[in-house]
């Protein structure tokens, strides 16, 4: 016998001749009303809905004191979507009856309903008549007060309206029943979702990618037939270059997270992430940082906070995934937090949760990790945008609610910021199991305060032009931490890197068999308004070949190595212990200010300084020879500040 036949029958059997049994007497006396009652209940276990309402509204014509059939009626409306006509049957159970433990049971019901329909004064009204009732059940205490707390938070900021600019994708991208939880690639080329084929929960899911094509979002298609299956491909997360996907897979073991990896125009196989992030819970809905290093997600294992919690991995110097931790309060609370987002800057959070003052059902939320300190609110329900531009210090502070009108009494979920800071893209339900994807503008209170961009481009060998898999690594001069690292296609040579916001990075790229590169991006003082298109041509090992570092730093006039020079200067040790043949010339230049004596000790100082942190790092003297040229060989007209800044350089060259 089909298992599902088998569980439905056995239930109507259960209703039809044991309910009446094991529960107290029904209000009525109508055989009549109790049959259409009871059968209904045989439609609305089997999502029958309709049918089961028809019954329903046959059993009160029978008898219009059927408080049961009303109550049963309002569950019944409320699983198809239609609050008000829940409401509606509710309200008149709730008239029926006089006792207390039936009237816990509607204030309860009622305290969600009102909420999520946006009528908050009935909502706080039904709350305080439950609190006032209700006792013993902690359970429901909780979650009638964090009910209440949203819609007093809702009336203390009714009005207080910001200027996001909100519209949904077109229709060309909302095609589907219900398409979710967007994600874009840093250089906002592409962007991926998952999409529902019809309106059931266990309906087939597939993640497709849309992408910019002449400022239209084209019509999604699948992303790869190795990555979409027979099994439920749900929400996914994509690496700054758009070649790392980490996705969820919903099989008949439960879902669990996986990994796949683009080489040129074609995705791996996935592989799963292993135990340090999967269990034998639910584990979904990642979010990969910028450096790939960290990974957040969504898990209903033990030991969180409530019941489905955000969780975090690091990635393991072997490449695997460590034992996943849970992120805490405040973030997690004994309620629910979904769909996190980690901008590429590593510092804003952004996620979904039903247990904190908000509007309503699942609202968006920020939280940041910074230095500084989070001032208190003035009052709880206190709406303060300014309050998000600070955090305290070393950890995820309090989250701060998006505010409306970006946050309603409706589910909002799966918010993407982009690189960039001025946009994001998020789901949002339209009703009943529909969902659409939009998009919005970013209000300047709520805008990044830590803004990132990119660069693209390809890396190539300087001699054949053929495109080069080499290794890209980005790091932070101040603090000398890596803040991305990534391989360039083996295939195409195309990158993308992310400068994560504000601060002088310097770039590396290597590859065995030629030198190193050096690039210098100093945006201390400002952000990269735009993308940037370089590339990045590098030199096979072979005598007389040279690269300049444009990384190391010394105070004006002087030969001392500045800190930040560190990274630099290691990367140049590494290059010449895998390669121990070498033999390499440090050449110091300065630009045309002051007299041609002085600038040419100068750079013969400088060049000894860079020799003398070699050396102290175990390269042999006999390995590296010191020269200064002085304003000798500029690359640039002295013209300008600009220009001289480039003339003054330390280069290596390969004499042997």
């Amino acid at each position: 016998m089909n298992v599902f036949v088998f569980f439905s029958s056995a239930l109507f059997f259960l209703f039809f001749h044991g309910s009446l049994v094991a529960q107290p007497p029904l209000s009525t006396k109508s055989k009549k009303a109790i049959e259409y009652y009871v059968a209904s209940d045989n439609f609305r276990v089997r999502g029958q809905l309709d049918q089961a309402i028809s019954l329903l509204k046959q059993a009160v014509a029978k008898d219009a004191k059927f408080e049961e059939a009303y109550f049963r009626m309002g569950l019944t409306y409320r699983a198809a979507g239609k609050l008000a006509e829940a409401c509606q049957n509710f309200e008149k159970g709730l008239s029926l009856t006089q006792t207390q433990p039936k009237q816990k049971q509607y204030y309860f019901i009622l305290s969600e309903a009102y909420l999520k329909q946006g009528f908050y004064q009935q909502s706080i009204g039904n709350s305080e008549n439950f609190l006032k009732a209700e006792k013993f059940d902690k359970a429901k205490l909780e979650q009638v007060k964090v009910w209440q707390s949203q819609a007093k938070f809702s009336i203390d900021n009714n009005g207080k309206l910001l200027n996001y600019a909100i519209r949904p994708l077109s229709d060309t991208v909302n095609a589907q029943p219900m398409q979710y939880f967007p994600t874009i690639t840093a250089d906002q080329k592409e962007l991926i979702f998952t999409i529902r084929f019809g309106s059931e929960h266990n309906d087939n899911e597939d993640i497709v990618v849309s992408r910019m094509e002449n400022g239209i979002w084209s019509r999604p298609v699948s992303l790869s037939d190795q990555i979409n299956s027979t099994f439920r491909e749900g929400a996914s997360t994509i690496s700054a270059d758009g070649r790392k996907l980490i996705f969820t897979i919903c099989g008949p073991r439960g879902c669990d997270l996986y990994e796949s990896n683009k080489v040129g125009t074609s995705w791996s196989k996935p592989q799963n992430l292993g135990a340090g992030v999967n269990t034998a819970g639910w584990e979904a809905q990642p979010s990969l940082s910028a450096d790939g290093n960290e990974l957040y997600f969504v898990s209903d294992r033990k030991g969180g906070v409530g019941g489905y919690d955000i969780w975090y991995s690091k990635k393991m110097r072997d490449g695997t995934w460590g034992k996943a931790l849970n992120l805490g309060k405040p973030i997690n609370t004994p309620f629910d937090e979904i769909a996190p987002f980690i901008h590429v800057n590593n510092q804003n959070l952004y996620f979904a949760s039903n247990g904190l003052p908000g509007f309503g059902s699942y609202d968006i939320y920020v939280s940041i990790k910074s230095l500084d300190k989070l001032p208190t609110s003035s009052g709880e329900g206190s709406f303060k945008p300014s309050a998000y531009q600070k955090a305290r210090e070393d950890r995820w502070d309090s989250p701060v609610n998006l505010g409306a009108p970006l946050n309603d009494f409706s589910d909002q979920y799966s918010f993407t910021v982009t690189s960039d800071g001025l946009r994001a893209y998020y789901s949002k339900e339209e009703g009943k199991n529909t969902s659409k994807i939009y998009s919005t503008l970013i209000p300047e209170a709520f805008r990044v305060a830590k803004r990132g961009n990119v660069v693209k481009g390809k890396v190539i060998d300087a001699v054949s032009k053929k495109q080069l898999a080499a290794q890209i690594e980005l790091k932070d001069l101040s603090s000398g931490l890596i803040a991305t690292s990534v391989t360039s296609d083996s295939l195409t040579g195309d990158y993308v890197i992310v400068l994560p916001g504000k601060s002088e990075y310097g770039l590396h790229t290597s590859k065995p068999g030629y030198l190193f590169t050096s690039l210098n991006f100093d945006y201390s003082d400002s952000d990269l308004e735009n993308p940037l298109e370089l590339t990045i041509e590098m030199q096979p090992i072979q005598k007389a070949a040279f690269l300049t570092l444009n990384n190391i730093f010394f105070e004006t006039n002087q030969h001392i190595i500045l800190e930040k020079s560190t990274s630099e200067l290691d990367e140049l040790v590494l290059f010449l212990m895998n390669n121990p043949s070498l033999v390499i010339q440090i050449s110091g230049h300065t630009d045309n200010t002051g007299s041609e004596i002085y600038n040419k000790q100068l750079s013969l100082r400088r060049a000894n300084s860079v020799a003398g942190y070699l050396k102290s790092k175990g390269i042999a003297q006999n390995r590296v020879k010191e020269i200064g040229y002085g304003s000798q060989k500029p690359v640039k007209s002295n013209d300008s500040d600009q220009n001289r800044r480039q003339n003054r350089r330390i280069e290596v060259k390969i004499i042997q």
